[in-house]
């Protein structure tokens, strides 16, 4: 006897309720839409699917990283730590500098070529020794490994910041991915391309630095730095290294000083606010400078220790300016700059023209499937239509409740699927009229067709979702929309043909209890 225990049929039923449910929003628009997030009870469905950049709009930015600022910055602290071991090992050295991935060391004497070999491999294990010149030179690289690390941290750090400061402005699903060696690519739909290249093409890297006098000496090394624009044609001369940098900071927002003017006002974590105190406390009445990207932003003189962790920037901003400074603080410093090498923006009007050929497809493609489906099977391909109607229902609600993007290729998944989903039932019917003919009563043979085609049923649908993973895993872009899609399809027709179809043709059985079935 062909019977479905009664928990099945409650979540038979139960499920494609859900998925109605989770899929009405995206039928509303964007006002009430908005409406039922602020006065629905939050347990209620309301969120939507995402559309992505081809279907709403949007920018498209390749920035490529400046690799080359990564290695210097390197190479300059390898020179400085080096110096400073030096001075403490007492090795006397005529000349030291930074080359390519490392550093040169010119020693005075040749007899302390070993023990500067071995304080090198000490201090810094990644680096390749090379001697040359009557072993009084020695030149110091990173090794191969160590610069594929440096690169590969510095492209995931950039995609981190990036995606931090694009969270800022308050979009919804970016897709930011590395692209070969140097390159991200970075795609945000509704958002105006200009908006992002103001934030994201800024560096950002803060830094503090104690001011050195003219004519005064350094031991760590001194470099000079023009002023910002408000400052023009001015040069200061600084400690080279930092005493704060831009990583202990713990917040920044804008805000107003006494005379009315926008500063950024900051908070330092405990480590940097202690350092600071410290700094301030032993400098007191000498200048310090505010560094951001190279260009110095203002010179205070310290008038007293600052130890409250907390300060502000003032560099003669308007309040863009600030707001701007701010959110690129809290977001972290780019690990280099970043060089825009292809732009792309989609027009709003191309996206709604895509949404409006990707409804007629689905819509069209609908239409047909049912219509075969009628014309072939009768009252059981009605049963199987049904079922499709619920399953993109489910389709729908599944991205919604995921939050998924929704693309071009999105949709043509979609459409594929209305196609894919009826397999199944055709599979099943073919087989139950195989049983008819057989000789089989009604209820029998309804009851062998679905037990016996599941096997291909299960197969089939199996090999496709391996082919949606594979693509989900391997691709980019548009074949990840392609393959989310398909992988939820399939998922959700072979339960709206199997289980679905299942309980409908069981209740019909049972209540017109036919002597023949209208295949």
């Amino acid at each position: 006897m062909v019977q479905i225990a009664t928990w099945k049929k409650i979540l038979i039923i139960l499920i494609p309720l859900l998925g109605l449910l989770y899929s009405l929003p995206n039928l509303l628009g964007a006002e009430m839409q908005a409406s039922l997030k602020q006065n629905l009870p939050g347990w209620l469905p309301s969120k939507t699917v995402n559309l992505g950049l081809d279907l709403r709009g949007g920018a498209h930015l390749l920035y490529q990283v400046d690799t080359k600022v990564i290695f210097d910055e390197r190479a300059d602290l390898i020179v400085q730590d080096m110096r400073r071991v030096l001075r403490e090992d007492k090795i006397p050295y005529t000349r030291i500098g930074s080359i390519e991935n490392g550093m040169r060391l010119t020693l005075r004497d040749v007899a302390d070529g070993e023990k500067a070999r071995n304080l090198i491999r000490s201090t810094d294990p990644n680096l390749e020794i090379e001697t040359k010149e009557n072993r009084t030179i020695i030149e110091a690289r990173l090794t191969a490994i160590a610069v594929k690390e440096l690169l590969d941290q510095a492209i995931a750090q950039s995609i981190e910041i990036v995606r931090r400061r694009v969270d800022e402005l308050g979009t919804t699903e970016p897709s930011i991915a590395r692209q070969g060696e140097d390159r991200i690519l970075l795609q945000v739909p509704g958002a105006n391309a200009e908006d992002l290249k103001r934030i994201i093409g800024k560096t950002a890297k803060l830094t503090f630095h104690l001011v050195v006098a003219p004519g005064a000496g350094s031991t760590g090394g001194t470099k000079t730095l023009p002023f910002s624009d408000r400052n023009e044609g001015q040069n200061g001369t600084i400690e080279r290294r930092a005493m704060i940098t831009g990583d202990m900071l713990d917040n920044a927002a804008p805000g107003f000083d006494q005379n009315g003017q926008p500063v950024v006002s900051f908070r330092l974590n405990s480590v940097g606010g202690r350092k600071f105190c410290d700094v301030t406390r032993e400098n007191v009445n000498r200048p310090f400078a505010i560094v951001l990207d190279e260009e110095i932003i203002s010179a205070p003189v310290i008038r007293e220790p600052i130890c409250g962790g907390q300060g502000q920037i003032s560099g003669g901003f308007d309040l863009q300016g600030a707001t701007d400074l701010s959110i690129l603080l809290r977001a972290g410093a780019l690990p280099a700059p970043l060089k825009v090498i292809e732009e792309r923006s989609v027009g709003p009007s191309l996206g709604a023209d895509s949404v409006e050929a990707g409804k007629i497809a689905a819509l069209v493609g609908f239409v047909l499937v049912v219509a075969f489906m009628i014309f072939y099977y009768g009252l059981f391909g009605l049963f199987a239509s049904i079922a499709l109607t619920f399953n993109v229902a489910l389709i729908f609600g599944v991205l919604s409740l995921l939050q998924a993007t929704l693309t071009l290729p999105g949709i043509a998944g979609i459409v594929l699927t209305i196609g894919m989903a009826v397999d199944a039932n055709v599979l099943i019917f073919e087989r139950i009229r195989e049983e008819i003919q057989s000789g089989k009563s009604v209820i029998a043979a309804v009851d062998s067709g679905y037990k016996q085609a599941m096997s291909s049923i299960v197969d089939s649908n199996l090999t496709t979702l391996i082919a949606a993973l594979v693509l989900f895993s391997f691709g980019t872009g548009p074949i990840k929309g392609f393959a989310v899609t398909l992988g939820i399809g399939v998922l959700t027709s072979m339960f709206s043909a199997v289980m679905m179809t299942r309980l409908i043709v069981i209740t019909w059985l049972w209540k017109k209890k036919p002597s023949a079935l209208p295949l």
